[in-house]
């Protein structure tokens, strides 16, 4: 059976804008959701990079 539609939520993915400057290997990248209708502007959050072993912040990307 195929999951129901929520409506104007949608997901997107964040990514590290520290760790693409810092030049070193891999990506940080974390999944949500939001709701495009009382956000349309794209989503910032200052979430845990493993890679750089600090809080930095996500940026959504397409």
């Amino acid at each position: 059976m195929a999951k129901k539609s929520k409506g104007n939520r949608v997901q997107v993915i964040l990514e590290c804008t520290e760790h693409k400057a810092s030049g070193l290997p891999g990506t940080s990248r974390y999944i949500t959701v939001k709701n495009k209708k009382n956000n349309p502007e794209r989503l910032e959050l200052k979430k845990y990079n493993p890679i750089l072993k600090k809080v930095t912040l996500h940026k959504e990307i397409k």
